[in-house]
């Protein structure tokens, strides 16, 4: 968890540093005493500044998937890959999603690539998608 001092946070902020620390005493402004100086958390700095969060440095955690799907023809493919694609661009999610259509074979894959969440509600869809066709 990323800390700031008084002064990084009076920095950040814009703002004196005398003033960060009548906010922290005020109780306006959440820190943490670590002998005689005070921390700040990253995410209670930006929660106070009114700035939306900001993911933890570090780990990222990602999936890709490769759903394949045979014996499937143009319309139908077609009514698939739209719904699909639509699901992905009306939503703030982070995927990448191609879909690759082998007209000759009547085969079907959609490539799935980013977060894990958004990743799997759209293997939902899918799953729901093609559910209804048997």
């Amino acid at each position: 968890m990323e800390q700031y001092t008084v002064d990084q946070a009076a920095e950040r902020l814009g703002l004196h540093v005398k003033t960060v620390r009548a906010y922290i005493r005020d109780g306006r402004l959440k820190a943490v005493k670590v002998g005689r100086r005070y921390r700040i958390a990253r995410q209670e700095l930006e929660a106070f500044a009114g700035l939306p969060e900001s993911p933890e440095p570090g780990r990222h955690v990602e999936a890709s998937s490769i759903v394949q799907i045979d014996g499937i023809g143009r319309a139908e493919m077609d009514r698939l890959s739209t719904m699909v694609i639509g699901s992905v661009t009306s939503g703030p999610q982070r995927l990448n999603v191609q879909v690759v259509y082998d007209e000759d074979r009547a085969h079907l894959k959609i490539i799935i690539l980013g977060d894990l969440e958004p990743g799997a509600q759209l293997l939902r869809i899918i799953d729901a998608l093609t559910r209804e066709q048997l």
